[in-house]
């Protein structure tokens, strides 16, 4: 079955790091797009960063350009979230999510995991 498992999460002071990683398996990894999003308490879920099938193009929303990169590993069937330069409005629950097949109609998502940035 379709296994997404985020790992990785956890409490940073302002201006420090942390790295997310997702395990995937279940589908063939390197033909879907990876995303990662997070939902912060009150607010809807938002994309943060995307990586194309076979890893050929990036996309990140405005506030987290320039401090977090996302990186595939298509040998590995694993995503990370780099995350540098953390700020509190970054604290949310983080997802992994994945979608492919025709018209991206499989969409799976993994059970979250937090990151909290405070001092």
């Amino acid at each position: 079955q379709v296994q997404l498992v985020e790992s990785g999460g956890g409490l940073a002071q302002p201006g420090g790091s942390l790295r997310l990683s997702c395990a995937a398996s279940g589908f063939t990894f390197s033909s879907y797009a990876m995303s990662w999003y997070r939902q912060a308490p009150g607010k809807e879920r938002e994309l943060v960063a995307g990586s194309s099938s076979f890893g050929g193009s990036t996309n990140y929303v405005d506030s987290v350009k320039g401090r977090f990169t996302i990186s595939r590993d298509n040998a590995k069937n694993t995503v990370d979230l780099q995350m540098n330069s953390l700020k509190p409005e970054d604290t949310a629950v983080y997802y992994c999510h994945a979608a492919g097949g025709i018209g991206y109609r499989n969409n799976y998502w993994g059970q979250g995991t937090q990151v909290t940035v405070s001092s």
